[in-house]
C-alpha cells in the first residue's frame, strides 16, 4: 500500500444489535493491521442486545491518533445496517462525507418514521447509496452476509486494498469453514459491484 502524504480515515458503522456491526469493525480492524496503519476503534455504544441501537467509531491514519472519538463533522463514512441509524448519526458526516446504508428498516419502535422520508434525506447527501443488503445476501446464500455486502459498497471509500479486506474475511471466519468464508468473501464482491455500478 503506497500513501503520498498525510491519510486518515473516520468510519461510523451503526445498526441494532444483532446486526453485526461487530464484524465489519473486526474486519476493517484486521485489514488496517495488514495495511501497518494507526487505528483507533471505540468500544460499541448504545443498546447491543438484540435489536437495541448500537454504533461504533472507527479511525485510520498513517500518524497516530490521540483519541478513539470521531468529532462532529468529520466522518468520511457512515456504514449503516439500519437506515434510519444511518441518520442518527448524521450530524457526525463531514462535508464530503457519504452514507453506505442497508434499505431495510428493522423496526424496533412503535413510531418508526416513514421510510420514504429516511430514503431520501439519505439520497440527498451526494453519493450516497442505499442498498437492499438482506436480497443481496439471500441471493448469495447467507441472509448474515448483509453486513459484509455493505462493507464491500464501502470498501473503494475506506483507502485501505480490497485484497486486505478479503484477508481479514479470511481470519474473521476461518474458523467457521471454508463456506462460510467463501459466503462473505462473496458478499464482500457484490457489495463492491453495486457501489461501483450505481
Amino acid at each position: 500500500m503506497n500513501l503520498n502524504g498525510f491519510f486518515k480515515r473516520d468510519i461510523i458503522i451503526s445498526g441494532v444489535g444483532g446486526q453485526g456491526i461487530v464484524s465489519i469493525a473486526s474486519a476493517i480492524g484486521y485489514a488496517t493491521l495488514e495495511a501497518r496503519l494507526f487505528f483507533k476503534q471505540s468500544e460499541v455504544h448504545g443498546m447491543s442486545q438484540r435489536g437495541g441501537e448500537v454504533q461504533s467509531h472507527f479511525r485510520i491514519s498513517n500518524e497516530p491518533i490521540y483519541s478513539d472519538l470521531i468529532p462532529m463533522g468529520s466522518a468520511d463514512i457512515i456504514i449503516s445496517i439500519e437506515p434510519m441509524e444511518a441518520l442518527r448519526y448524521v450530524n457526525f458526516l463531514s462535508m464530503d462525507g457519504i452514507i453506505i446504508s442497508n434499505k431495510n428498516p428493522y423496526k424496533n419502535i412503535t413510531n418508526y418514521p416513514e421510510l420514504d422520508k429516511i430514503w431520501d434525506s439519505i439520497m440527498a447527501i451526494p453519493n450516497s447509496i442505499i442498498i437492499d443488503a438482506d436480497e443481496e445476501a439471500r441471493k448469495i446464500g447467507s441472509s448474515k452476509a448483509a453486513n459484509m455486502i455493505l462493507l464491500g459498497a464501502a470498501a473503494g471509500k475506506i483507502g485501505i486494498e480490497f485484497s486486505m479486506l478479503e484477508n481479514a474475511i479470511k481470519t474473521l471466519f476461518g474458523r467457521k469453514g471454508d463456506r462460510v468464508v467463501e459466503i462473505n468473501i462473496a458478499a464482500l464482491n457484490r457489495g463492491r459491484e453495486i457501489f461501483l455500478g450505481k
